[in-house]
């Protein structure tokens, strides 16, 4: 198979929660390991830092990618879902993986795949834990699927673990209370390894603390933390917290990578120049302005809308899509109702279809047309504005995946 049959391959025959939802969810990590072992543990005698919460933990982890490359360090990077190409998800100092070797993995150890009805994120963990190891990497930050407890990247033992936040998302899985999630991504902290928090509430406090106690792991809490005076080409709102995560994180981390003031200055100021981070917060076109950002669930569009209230515009237009296991009713109130709202369906099994969102959206006073995808949607946006309008472009992963 060639590049593009392999990715089909992955995508279409085994489970995966981009495309599929709860069906592709394992509820234990025993495939992880039978694969682990038969790829010879590939994760043992690497550096990790491990990186879960509801949000934030894309630009934390390419923050602190960003600041480890600049003190000379080689330094992979394991994220997901990716927005344009699936080797977005596996890179090297900025690099993406390459082609040949994710076609060599598929091809030797597809049988193995088969035969153990590996999942979609089963198997891109193993393979980018064996690119990693043959790569010589310096230190890997891994970024958790969902969850933490169970997720498929809980097989590593990081010299520093990351929790930026809690919040209500994939509650199917995680649980519908702050509580019970909080617990499953507290699964991450390890005996005697380090946690930083980058948030918490009454809820989740004391569930962190319990866990860190009784793994003997110290904890430390980053929303003290001081980033005013170090800015970054990240202009999100919510980058602010996020920059707090990474600078406690990066405290602890200097014993071993010595992490100067002024390193940490250049890497913040690199992050897309040094990874390729896109989609948050990302401007795209100017006259009108166009934004778009990944936020997705009620606690990440918060922050996001109320940076879009900042903005100064005649017209707001807005391009909205989601996934159709969204609770509507959590994301929908947070959203302007003085806009005019393009309603569409992204191009993937799970997305909602444009005129069930249009009709929910209209019960919160959300008024605009539904198209059949985003493009079309985009294009009426487009066409609707003039130089001194803003068009926002959000609800879902998958929808500024298919502008950019």
């Amino acid at each position: 198979m060639n590049y593009e049959e392999t990715i089909q391959w992955m995508f279409h025959q085994l489970p995966m929660y981009q495309t599929q939802g709860a069906t592709a969810y394992k509820k234990d990590l025993s495939n992880t390991i039978l694969l682990s072992n038969h790829l010879g543990n590939p994760e043992n005698n690497q550096v990790f830092i491990h990186v879960a919460g509801t949000n934030g933990k894309g630009s934390t982890s390419h923050l602190l990618a960003s600041v480890l490359q600049e003190a000379g360090n080689k330094v992979g990077l394991y994220t997901s879902p990716h927005l344009k190409d699936f080797r977005e998800r596996i890179k090297i100092n900025g690099e993406e993986i390459s082609k040949e070797f994710i076609q060599t993995f598929i091809s030797d150890n597809k049988d193995f795949f088969i035969k153990n009805k590996l999942s979609f994120f089963e198997m891109t963990v193993g393979l980018a834990f064996q690119y990693f190891k043959k790569e010589k990497t310096d230190v890997n930050i891994i970024e958790v699927g969902m969850g933490g407890r169970l997720d498929s990247t809980n097989i590593i033992t990081p010299i520093l673990s990351i929790i930026t936040n809690i919040g209500l998302d994939h509650t199917q899985f995680l649980g519908s209370t702050l509580t019970k999630i909080a617990y499953e991504k507290a699964g991450i902290i390890k005996e005697t390894i380090p946690v930083v928090i980058g948030e918490f509430t009454s809820e989740t406090k004391p569930i962190f603390e319990e866990i860190s106690k009784n793994k003997k792991s110290e904890i430390y809490y980053a929303s003290n933390t001081i980033t005013e005076n170090i800015p970054s080409d990240l202009y999100g709102d919510y980058q602010e917290l996020n920059k707090k995560t990474a600078i406690q994180s990066l405290k602890i981390l200097n014993k071993k990578f010595n992490i100067s003031d002024e390193i940490i200055r250049k890497g913040f100021l690199n992050v897309v120049k040094n990874t390729g981070l896109k989609g948050r917060w990302q401007i795209i076109g100017t006259n009108p302005k166009i934004i778009c950002d990944t936020g997705h669930n009620a606690h990440g569009l918060k922050i996001v809308l109320n940076q879009l209230k900042k903005e100064s515009y005649e017209c707001l237009h807005i391009v909205i899509g989601v996934v159709n296991d969204k609770d509507l009713s959590t994301i929908l109130p947070l959203f302007p109702t003085n806009a005019v709202y393009y309603f569409c369906k992204p191009n993937n099994s799970r997305g909602l279809n444009s005129e069930i969102l249009k009709l929910n959206g209209n019960l919160y006073n959300l008024n605009g047309s539904s198209y059949s995808s985003v493009n079309e949607a985009f294009s009426a946006a487009k066409s609707n504005t003039n130089p001194n309008d803003c068009i926002f472009i959000g609800g879902s992963t998958f929808v500024v995946a298919e502008i950019l």
